[in-house]
């Protein structure tokens, strides 16, 4: 076989017998290439967080800011570790372990323990990626695998959540953890729309609950409170086409409609709690989401209505980390389910002249 250049080749070979002629070892079919990289995709996504997790920073103070730089430093480090523990080539330069880290910070309180932090960051990328192959092998999303893990494992610190800081007075409320309480709590426990209402400040009206559920000075996790920051997010991660909007929009349809069918709020629904953050960072995962369209859309309607069955009828008042995992086990099902078949041609139903001229062929040869 004469020596071929092609980027594809993994290595060169010598054949014996051949005549001192190279081999060329091949990958398997199909060769598609994406300009792409890995680390650029995560860079993306860093960069569409970062607004969301600098408004945690600033309303909750230092204990956000310590968790964060905590989270990533831990998945960083435990990747690296792991993988010079199994001789394997380290990753830390894809940024997927900082992509981790940062989304666990993100959905966990911002006062959780910083040991707690760095045990769930640690279960991420070690239990979570590389148990199954490191990046691209995994099978549920891995920071909401850790905060499933840290939520069941310490219910208490994982739903103790931070006052926010009054922004009109300053910068000093939120380095002080102050016991508050969320606006789906507050629901949950029968508060309605006045109790949030009250939680934050005794805007009565219906229209100042929305605005501030909206523009995100509420307490909650680090980097779900901002709908307005997670939106300028998810534009960004559109424009540079990093995500697909599929899942998204159908997991806001499917609450917005959950909710309507079982006498909730819509629009509260989808401001509220982790929905939107979810739907734009988490069920976009290329790994743990399906890779057709219609298995995109049935993904998110899925973990949209699981959210709103665990919001009405669950122990937690959110349900978005369990509706994502859930249908992370189901991805693999829709992914053959609604898999693309290449170089496969239906067979044509022959037509009526062609059915009639066979019949009088036949008819012929009696």
């Amino acid at each position: 076989m004469a020596e071929i250049d092609s980027k594809y080749a993994k290595e060169q070979r010598t054949a014996p017998g051949a005549g001192g002629k190279k081999l060329l070892q091949l990958s398997s079919s199909p060769h598609i290439a994406a300009p792409a990289s890995a680390a650029a995709l995560m860079r993306n996504v860093l960069v569409a967080l970062a607004p969301a997790a600098i408004f945690g920073c600033v309303i909750f103070g230092l204990p956000a800011s310590l968790n964060i730089a905590v989270s990533v430093a831990s998945a960083m480090i435990a990747e690296t570790l792991f993988r010079r523990i199994l001789k394997r080539e380290s990753r830390v330069k894809d940024l997927s372990a900082a992509v981790t880290g940062l989304l666990l910070a993100l959905v966990i309180p911002p006062a959780t323990p910083l040991w707690m932090t760095a045990l769930g960051a640690i279960f991420a990328v070690v239990v979570v990626k590389e148990f199954f192959g490191g990046l691209g092998s995994n099978v549920f999303n891995p920071a909401l695998s850790a905060r499933a893990f840290l939520l069941m494992s310490f219910p208490a610190a994982l739903t103790e959540w931070n006052k926010p800081n009054d922004l009109s007075a300053g910068l000093t409320a939120g380095f002080d953890a102050v016991s508050a309480v969320t606006p789906l709590n507050i629901i949950k426990q029968g508060g309605g729309i006045a109790g949030v209402a009250d939680s934050f400040g005794g805007a009565a009206d219906y229209a100042s609950v929305i605005k501030t559920l909206f523009f995100g000075n509420r307490g909650g996790s680090t980097g779900e409170t901002s709908m307005l920051l997670i939106l300028a997010g998810a534009v960004y991660l559109l424009a540079t086409k990093t995500i697909d909007w599929r899942a998204p929009l159908a997991m806001l349809a499917a609450v917005a409609a959950g909710s309507l069918a079982l006498g909730l709020d819509p629009l509260f629904g989808v401001l509220s709690g982790g929905v939107l953050f979810g739907a734009v960072f988490m069920a976009t995962d290329y790994t743990t989401a399906p890779l057709t369209a219609k298995g995109k859309l049935l993904f998110g309607a899925g973990a949209g209505l699981i959210t709103i069955l665990i919001r009405k009828w669950g122990a937690f008042p959110e349900g978005v980390t369990y509706g994502i995992l859930i249908m992370n086990a189901f991805t693999p099902f829709l992914n053959k389910l609604l898999s693309r078949k290449y170089g496969y041609v239906p067979m044509k139903k022959p037509s009526a002249s062609a059915t009639t001229s066979v019949a009088e062929a036949k008819e012929a040869k009696k």
